[in-house]
């Protein structure tokens, strides 16, 4: 009786390792469906017997609005984003009935594909690492050759077994689940736009540039516009902006629609309530415009980048839990977000070349001069954690798309430099670039238009 309570344990952990070294090892399986390249995997195990899935975008992890049975659960990896007609008929109110159905069966379709191929390699991982570990402790045990072959053999079948009964829930119900789904964006809870894309924007012209975007963008804090327009004092706009700067300095004719405040949600796809007014989409407006470039500059609002330096200065656990928890929900926000907006620049049918600007380091060089703010060198490395982590949503999702992105330098220039790039923290807006912080800026963008054909 003992030894094969001993053999039970063996087996227990063995299997136990299997399955864990087998959810390592296992590579997640492509498959394509609507155009799009997905990676489909598992989730990490999880003591309870339902909850979401998890889809990798833009480097960040979101979970699916879908919940799925099953201790082990579907992770979905969108490796690259290439939208097409059937994808943005998925559910476009443009689309007859059909063509959304025959999209989201492709998709369904190969989601369950790829899950199922995923189980099926899986399981032979698990079978061939328990055999593996099994008979190294039958060599160990010295046993004789039959009854080593039966440890290893009902040690394996039971590594199986248990295996297949942790999966085979999500495995089945799957298909099921998935039909919830009717685009990548509500897989992960992205609410569509409220002011859609043009369905037929007009073709690009060669040397025109649209800016959209935020504060940094709009160029706040610094000198007037000569003749603003009410529109351009409530976004406030001025002729420090780097669109501004890159108006002056190439041929480029450059208008800025770019608003203080703005995020994707309100500002780019919806509208903005500004100055006492509304300010229209700055996507569909720009778009209008029909130019052949447009430039982006967007996130920093939708991460409340602002009042995290700030919470970071005054509490003293910034980093902490909490606020990294806090952090981490507005990143996710603005992934979802993000998706959108760039799902409807890719699904027009002619756009014009697109430049996502990513965020220069406020706090470059010296930094004695916030020390009596509270941001302390630990605090400072904090602060540039999330704003890489901002800066590679942006890019994964530029790169996803095949835009190019814009990487200012404001090396040896932040805000404790004889020659700051930006405004000092007591200015008219704290951290925001100078003038010569937004030419910066423009010369990384015309570098950007220039390497990407731009003329």
């Amino acid at each position: 009786m003992g030894k094969r309570l001993i053999d039970v344990l063996l087996i227990v952990v063995a299997t136990a390792i299997a399955i864990a070294v087998a959810l390592w090892l296992t590579p997640m399986q492509t498959v394509e469906a609507v155009g799009q390249t997905i990676r489909v995997g598992a989730t990490a195990p999880s003591w309870s017997w339902s909850g979401p899935g998890q889809v990798d975008l833009f480097g960040q992890e979101l979970p699916t609005t879908v919940e799925f049975s099953g201790p082990v659960r579907p992770r979905l990896e969108l490796t690259d984003l290439q939208l097409t007609e059937q994808l943005t008929g998925l559910a476009g109110p443009d689309s007859d009935e059909s063509t959304r159905s025959a999209a989201q069966s492709e998709l369904t379709d190969a989601l369950v594909t790829g899950w199922r191929n995923y189980l099926i390699l899986q399981v032979l991982i698990v079978a061939a690492v328990t055999v593996l570990l099994l008979g190294a402790v039958a060599g160990w045990q010295r046993r004789s050759m039959r009854p080593s072959i039966t440890f290893v053999v009902v040690g394996a079948l039971i590594a199986v077994t248990v295996n297949v009964g942790a999966f085979v829930a999500t495995a089945f119900s799957t298909a099921d689940q998935l039909r919830e789904i009717d685009s990548l964006a509500s897989l992960v809870g992205a609410a569509p736009a409220a002011t859609p894309a043009p369905r037929a924007a007009p073709a690009g012209e060669a040397g025109k540039v649209v800016v959209i975007g935020d504060s940094t963008a709009a160029g706040i804090g610094n000198s007037a516009l000569a003749d603003p327009t009410p529109e351009d004092t409530a976004c406030e706009r001025t002729s420090g902006s780097f669109a501004a700067a890159l108006d002056r300095s190439t041929g480029w004719g450059v208008t800025n629609l770019a608003c203080s405040s703005a995020t994707i949600r309100q500002g780019l796809l919806g509208d903005q309530e500004r100055g006492g007014g509304q300010v229209p989409p700055q996507l569909a407006r720009a778009l209008a415009a029909a130019p052949g470039a447009l430039i982006i500059s967007v996130g920093a609002n939708d991460v409340r980048w602002s009042q995290m330096i700030g919470l970071c200065a005054t509490l003293p656990d910034c980093g902490g839990a909490a606020s990294d928890a806090y952090f981490r929900q507005q990143l996710s926000a603005f992934t979802r977000d993000y998706l959108v907006l760039l799902t409807q620049l890719r699904s027009l049918p002619n756009p014009p070349t697109v430049i996502i600007n990513q965020y220069y380091d406020p706090l470059s060089g010296d930094t004695d001069c916030v020390r009596d703010l509270g941001i302390t060198p630990e605090k400072e490395e904090i602060l540039r954690g999330w704003l890489q982590s901002m800066n590679t949503v942006l890019a994964e999702g530029a790169r996803a798309s095949s835009f190019q992105t814009a990487q200012p330098s404001f090396a040896g220039h932040g805000v404790c430099a004889s020659d700051p790039f930006v405004q000092s923290i007591d200015g008219a807006a704290p951290l925001h670039p100078t003038t010569a912080g937004g030419l910066a800026i423009a010369l990384a963008d015309q570098a950007a238009l220039l390497e990407s054909g731009f003329r």
